[in-house]
């Protein structure tokens, strides 16, 4: 492969997760994405630091670009119902935007490829976003119920993380309609209960 002539960071995020999505975190080293891209590895170490830090670094863009696509969808609609059915739907979305991205988060497990030796901006960075998720969850609660404890955000959690991962991810239906029509059914379901009362 020829090698290209400016070395753009993205170039070799895209090996690497591509890496990752079809041979896991064992599959991700500088060699194998110098190969790929044809970028050398003193220059990718010069712009990751380390291989721990490419692999923090890829999920990170994959990871950012489910969240950016999960908080569009919420303010793209103003009712909270729909809202959240957009964002149960944002795995189906991001398979058919980004495929890749979609690969690494669905199927590949964060322990396996995020390793105690992460640098501390990366990891400040995934904290970041798990942080984000956790806010547009409460968010999410508000506008439906007006309230955030914990058991209104484990409804929401449960429309946007269980129900999806059984519906379309378990079983492979990413890509199936009538999945994605039974995937906002049972959000549809889940949100009519509601969540569980606080206690007195």
């Amino acid at each position: 492969m020829p090698r290209p002539r400016t070395h753009d960071p993205d170039t070799v995020l895209d090996a690497a997760e591509s890496l990752a999505a079809s041979g896991g975190a064992a599959a991700v080293t500088i060699r194998a994405v110098a190969a790929a891209t044809g970028v050398s590895n003193g220059a990718i170490y010069h712009t990751f630091g380390s291989r721990a830090e490419l692999l923090g670094r890829t999920w990170i863009r994959a990871a950012r670009r489910f969240l950016d696509m999960q908080s569009e969808a919420v303010a793209a609609d103003g009712d909270g119902v729909e809202a959240v059915i957009a964002a149960a739907e944002t795995p189906a979305v991001l398979a058919e935007r980004f495929p890749h991205s979609s690969t690494l988060l669905l199927t590949v497990r964060r322990g396996d490829l995020l390793g105690g030796d992460l640098p501390e901006p990366v990891r400040a960075e995934l904290t970041g976003l798990d942080r984000a998720l956790v806010e547009l969850m409460k968010d999410l609660a508000v506008r439906l119920w007006d309230r955030k404890d914990a058991r209104a955000v484990d409804a929401i959690t449960l429309c946007l993380v269980d129900l999806p991962t059984a519906v379309l991810l378990h079983r492979d239906r990413l890509t199936d309609p009538t999945a994605r029509d039974q995937l906002r059914a049972a959000v549809r379901a889940v949100l009519a209960v509601g969540p569980a009362p606080t206690h007195r």
